[in-house]
């Protein structure tokens, strides 16, 4: 899967130990669903998964590793093949990704949009076409030159922006004995008020970046619309207009106010960050509002562009780093028994609510 601010992938054991405590498997919604790793975890436990985010790229990834079945392997590994063979081919991708920015070598941005293009003559199925594009999404990640984000590049090549794109042949899960999974890319109130769960997981955006932002490029490779962009990072223009109140310190509380009592799924797990603009006492009291609470801590690296510090386009360091780690918090809502000795195995820590 891509790199990812806040992947979820050292919490996913905790995760699903928590997850366990459930006496009986059914519909697990994952809220903000990300890169889709919690959904690829609750899917291969045996439980049904509809997924939710608000941006395109995303939704493909969900299609891409959750909601296609295994059964289509067969009929995905010749188009892959096919679409290896291809040669490169330059056009607006490669000098706006390439030449104007430098995300990829143009080699490999020729690559990438010549693939692109010939996704596009196939014209598969819908799910088929999110497998395809989240292979090449993925395939473009491991050759791209930035530290994860793609707020900005590296001033010189990456080791491995230099070696050749190549796609893989996806590892499919089959289909859940509960039923096919399902993916919706909608905003997350509407979301919450439409889709029902037995488990709901959140891991909302807490602070002011917006993932639209971060992974701009992405959203273009889905969407293949040839955007205007603006700035060293050529974003996409509507990187300023897809706004969300959980970027927003004034608007985060109200949002999670709102999307408690919009969502309908009687056990509740929500990731958050100490570092996120809801902090934990506030967070407490208005999470234990709608229902029993329970509380785990874990520590955490910091993604490597926080690790390394802060630099001028010049290449300069310019800035110090403030620290290297931080706490992230499962907060438990619901009539949920969570064995500690399942927990603390995995690294995470019982707190007592800040009201107990």
């Amino acid at each position: 899967m891509i790199k990812y601010l806040g992947s979820k992938r050292l919490l996913i054991p905790g995760i699903q130990a928590v997850v366990g405590g459930v006496p009986e498997k059914g519909r697990f919604l994952d809220l903000f669903s990300g890169t889709s790793r919690v959904g690829h975890a609750m899917k291969s436990s045996g439980w049904q998964v509809i997924l939710n985010d608000w941006n395109r790229y995303a939704w493909v990834l969900a299609n891409a590793h959750v909601v296609c079945d295994s059964d289509r392997l067969g009929e995905i590994e010749p188009i892959i093949d096919h679409l290896n063979a291809l040669p490169g081919k330059e056009g607006w991708f490669t000098e706006t990704y390439c030449r104007k920015s430098r995300y990829f070598t143009p080699d490999n941005g020729a690559r990438i949009e010549a693939i692109r293009e010939e996704i596009e003559k196939l014209d598969p199925d819908e799910e088929l076409k999110c497998v395809l594009l989240a292979e090449l999404m993925e395939a473009a990640d491991r050759v791209d030159s930035t530290v994860g984000v793609q707020m900005a590049y590296l001033k010189e090549w990456s080791k491995r922006s230099l070696q050749p794109l190549r796609m893989r042949t996806p590892q499919l899960l089959p289909k859940s004995p509960l039923g096919k999974a399902q993916a919706h890319c909608l905003e997350a109130q509407e979301a919450a008020s439409k889709l029902e769960a037995d488990v709901a997981y959140l891991d909302p955006p807490y602070n002011q970046h917006k993932y639209i932002g971060n992974y701009h490029v992405w959203e273009t490779l889905v969407l293949w619309d040839e955007p205007e962009v603006y700035g060293v990072a050529c974003k996409r223009t509507d990187c300023r207009e897809k706004r969300s109140d959980f970027n927003s310190k004034p608007g985060i509380h109200q949002a999670m106010t709102q999307l408690m009592e919009n969502l309908s799924a009687p056990i509740k797990i929500i990731s958050f960050s100490d570092e996120g603009y809801l902090p934990r006492p506030e967070m407490e009291s208005l999470l234990e509002k709608h229902g029993n609470l329970q509380v785990l801590s874990r520590i955490h690296p910091r993604y490597v562009g926080a690790r390394i510090g802060i630099h001028a386009p010049s290449g300069e360091k310019v800035g110090k780093v403030s620290h290297v780690k931080n706490t992230e918090y499962l907060y438990i809502l619901g009539d949920l028994k969570v064995e500690a000795e399942d927990l603390t195995s995995h690294g995470w820590l019982f707190e007592e609510p800040l009201s107990a």
